[in-house]
């Protein structure tokens, strides 16, 4: 029996992790795949507070899961495949083992939808984003492209209209969804070239991203572009919990200030909950929240 057991080995999951053992909560926490989450596949981050230099996703989480480990906290590689409560506690079940928890964080984030064009996966992190905010400021005075029709996509291209020399938004539809009052602001930037009935077929370029191959009625186009933000929508990664909380209606945990959910004892930090702001530091804010409110949940139930 562990006092928490954490899903998710982002910023998030770890720093609940650091938190939970910190305050001498027997702590499991079990990440799929490599500790560190989706920051790592960013290939420069100098937003972080109190990190001064730039350094990569990977640098920046290096350091995490061992000071997680130094407070006592146990990281398994295992995914999480099925979540049951029972008499007030948690079973969590993976491939090979089960374990039980009198109280759970998931911090299993989001994941960005992709695109699908031929070059996407390969100039991830050199060339291609998710996530304006984490790198426009690496394309300031450049060419970039921004895919998609939502509220997302045109935000962003406003954002990066800031930032870049010249945006181009390639929406695959003659007509965006977004609020009207966004298009507005779309139409009215000169700095925003609007290519409709387009999708990208192809990226292409040496180390770096050089350029995108367009397909629009049939005709190809070839585009000249520093980098290329996805926009087309988020996977929220609620699976294990989808039956259990209360979601809104976009698959987002609800939570509270403590980052509570519906259920009592099960606590959602970071990506996956209502309303984050999907940067590093809010995850890890989330995550120490999480954490400090379920060892404060479990020596209450104690005492």
């Amino acid at each position: 029996m562990y006092d928490v057991i954490i899903i998710g080995g982002g910023p998030a999951g770890l720093s609940a992790g650091i938190y939970t053992s910190r305050l001498g909560g027997k702590t499991l926490l079990l990440e799929k795949l490599t500790p560190g989450g989706q920051i790592t596949l960013s290939s420069e981050i100098e937003n972080y507070p109190g990190i001064c230099d730039v350094k990569s996703g990977v640098e920046l989480m290096a350091c995490w899961p061992n000071q997680a480990k130094k407070f006592g906290c146990e990281i398994k590689s295992e995914e999480a495949k099925e979540l049951k409560i029972e008499n007030g506690k948690f079973r969590i079940i993976t491939s090979n083992n089960e374990y039980k928890a009198k109280a759970v964080i998931v911090a299993t984030g989001s994941t960005p939808k992709k695109a699908g064009f031929e070059g996407e996966d390969k100039f991830i992190g050199r060339g291609v984003s998710y996530c304006a905010v984490c790198d426009g400021f690496f394309y300031k005075d450049k060419v970039v492209a921004v895919i998609g029709g939502g509220d997302t996509a045109l935000e962003e291209a406003l954002y990066l209209s800031q930032i870049a020399k010249k945006v181009y938004l390639i929406h695959r539809r003659d007509k965006f969804r977004a609020a009207p009052i966004t298009q507005k602001k779309v139409f009215e930037n000169e700095k925003i070239e609007i290519i409709y009935n387009a999708i990208v077929k192809k990226a292409y370029g040496n180390k770096f991203l050089e350029g995108i191959i367009l397909l629009q009625k049939n005709k190809e186009i070839d585009l000249k572009v520093d980098g290329v933000f996805v926009f087309v929508g988020m996977k929220v990664n609620n699976e294990l919990i989808k039956d259990l909380v209360e979601l809104n209606e976009y698959g987002e945990v609800k939570v509270n200030l403590k980052m509570e959910t519906s259920l009592k004892g099960l606590y959602a930090a970071g990506d996956i909950r209502e309303d984050s702001v999907k940067q590093v530091v809010a995850a890890a804010g989330d995550g120490a929240t999480a954490g400090i409110n379920a060892m404060k949940l479990i020596q209450k139930e104690e005492e």
